[in-house]
């Protein structure tokens, strides 16, 4: 029997919506990766668990990649629902969304408005405009409170952070890179000896880079195991001896031949020994 229309009409409720995954990243990436990086770059694709964001260069592209791990902790925080486990990166064309055209219009001063009818005559005449136009945008964010980026001065916004992304990849990198020279050469200083020299150093930063120091590392002495007695060089003895002080945690007065043995295992240590006599 046909239900009456009626009565269907009135039973019926709609289904409780859901948000667009896409959507809500799109309208919290400013928030998660800055507004400098969210004028270069925008989320446009969500493929299974992977996040697919255009970036204006492949340089943005590049130095989003060194990123990836914290924008991935922001959407988990920001986004839980999204379920993102990885970021993709292609270089395209990056349009920014506006409210409205009326806002735009009222949004942008009025020398960006003007149009200049008589192009540059000459190239020192194009950089001179461009200079001044820098300026006088420089010097209207600094009356608006605007912040500047502390390694290379770009504006980031009234509550940008203290550096761009650029120049944060550089800092980290940087960072990782003397991390990494203090490991290698004095592996027993650990945690506390290495912080003081290095300035603003977590202990997770660090962990982080002494776990994959030690992968690296251990991948190095395995394929001088496999290659055999002449692919144990000096250098393979040395980063064989870094290895065993980082992975131990010991002083090089406590390593015994045991400890190293344990560490390296029989063959890998009794290559290294023989090729380290036999010079």
């Amino acid at each position: 029997m046909l239900t009456p229309l009626k009565q269907v009409v009135r039973g019926w409720k709609p289904a409780a919506a859901k948000a667009d995954p896409l959507l809500v990243i799109s309208a919290a990436w400013p928030g998660i990766v800055g507004e400098d990086v969210a004028q270069n770059s925008r989320p446009v694709e969500i493929s299974g668990t992977t996040l697919l964001v255009v970036t204006r260069s492949s340089s943005w592209s590049q130095q989003l990649s060194f990123l990836a791990e914290r924008i991935l902790n922001a959407l988990a925080a920001e986004v839980p629902a999204s379920s993102i486990e990885r970021i993709r990166f292609r270089v395209g064309r990056v349009r920014v969304p506006t409210a409205s055209g009326a806002k735009t219009r009222a949004a942008v001063p009025a020398r960006s408005r003007t149009f200049v009818a008589e192009p540059s005559a000459t190239v020192d005449e194009a950089l001179a405009r461009f200079r001044a136009d820098v300026s006088e945008s420089r010097r209207a964010k600094s009356g608006e409170a605007w912040k500047e980026c502390r390694g290379c001065g770009l504006p980031l916004g009234r509550q940008g952070p203290a550096l761009c992304a650029p120049c944060a990849c550089e800092r980290a990198d940087a960072k990782a890179r003397m991390v990494s020279q203090l490991l290698f050469e004095a592996p027993w200083l650990g945690y506390a000896g290495i912080a003081p020299l290095t300035g603003e150093l977590s202990i997770r930063e660090y962990e982080a880079i002494r776990r994959r120091l030690l992968r690296a590392w251990w991948q190095t002495l395995a394929r001088a195991q496999k290659s055999g007695r002449e692919a144990a060089t000096r250098h393979v003895r040395l980063i064989a001896s870094s290895y065993v002080l980082l992975k131990s945690g010991l002083d090089p007065e406590q390593i015994s031949p045991v400890v190293v043995r344990n560490l390296l295992g029989d063959e890998l240590h009794d290559l290294l020994h023989v090729t380290a006599n036999s010079i």
